[in-house]
């Protein structure tokens, strides 16, 4: 295992045992709204110190993005870490047993090592730019459904940006009669690594951010999936908008959305 993938394993895993203890005391859970339906958490806050800590103190020299707090480290290096070390938070302050902390890092720009960590079900994915993708160590691989019809997909809501509903219902309207199912469970890190898993045969969402999409995209990747933006090109880290299959199941999906995406979102 690359030893940077190890050093971001053991963020992952300190951050995870901070979160798993405070789902058992929900009432230590102290929340905020950062913005409209956007809440922040104090266990949110304290889980990325202590990812950047980690970091930081293995690699000084590395730059850190988080969601909470920002650029650390230097702007300019070569390394940049982007880390979300609570997604699913509106699920964690319910008591919902479905959250993950996502951790990756670009070197020059590309990606080249992933974590995702679900610390309630002590799973753990991971991909090494080139050497595939793991769960617990074991070798993972998107499904190999020839086709749309019979796919099981999940979605995000456009819950940040409502206006967008209009567009997000007609291009949900178009998958559906085509799918055997949806699924929305509340955190775009876990959705991603379940497509590499086999466990969802696609995702599509609106409007992410980059932690959001940034380590589930490598192992996406690794596991022999393909994540594009909604033209099918590569600018879903900065458009934020995502569509992540297996090769037949993305080309089925890009086609049925086309017709019913506004020119912003194909940007």
């Amino acid at each position: 295992m690359h030893p940077m993938l190890n050093i971001a394993i053991r963020a992952a895993r300190s951050a995870g045992t901070l979160i798993a203890r405070s789902c058992e005391q929900l009432d230590i859970v102290k929340s905020t709204e950062k913005s409209s339906n956007d809440f922040v958490t104090n266990i949110d806050r304290e889980a990325e110190q202590l990812i950047v800590q980690t970091l930081r103190k293995s690699f000084p020299g590395h730059s850190v993005v988080g969601e909470e707090l920002g650029m650390q480290g230097p702007a300019e290096s070569d390394h940049q870490w982007i880390i979300d070390p609570l997604d699913g938070t509106s699920n964690f302050i319910r008591g919902i047993p479905h959250v993950a902390i996502s951790i990756a890092l670009k070197v020059q720009g590309k990606l080249e090592q992933a974590v995702i960590y679900d610390p309630l079900r002590d799973e753990l994915f991971t991909a090494s730019r080139g050497r595939g993708a793991q769960l617990n160590g074991r070798r993972i691989r998107v499904g190999n459904r020839p086709e749309l019809t019979g796919a099981l997909l999940g979605t995000g809501f456009p819950f940040k940006q409502k206006q967008l509903l209009p567009v997000y219902s007609s291009v949900f309207n178009s998958l559906f009669p085509l799918v055997a199912d949806m699924r929305r469970a509340g955190s775009a890190a876990l959705d991603l690594a379940y497509v590499a898993a086999g466990r969802l045969d696609g995702f599509w969402e609106i409007g992410l951010k980059p932690w959001d999409i940034a380590a589930g995209e490598l192992i996406v990747r690794e596991a022999g999936g393909m994540v594009t933006d909604f033209a099918g090109g590569n600018n879903q880290l900065k458009s934020g908008n995502v569509v992540a299959a297996s090769p037949k199941v993305l080309q089925g999906m890009l086609k049925t959305m086309r017709p019913h995406l506004t020119e912003d979102l194909m940007r």
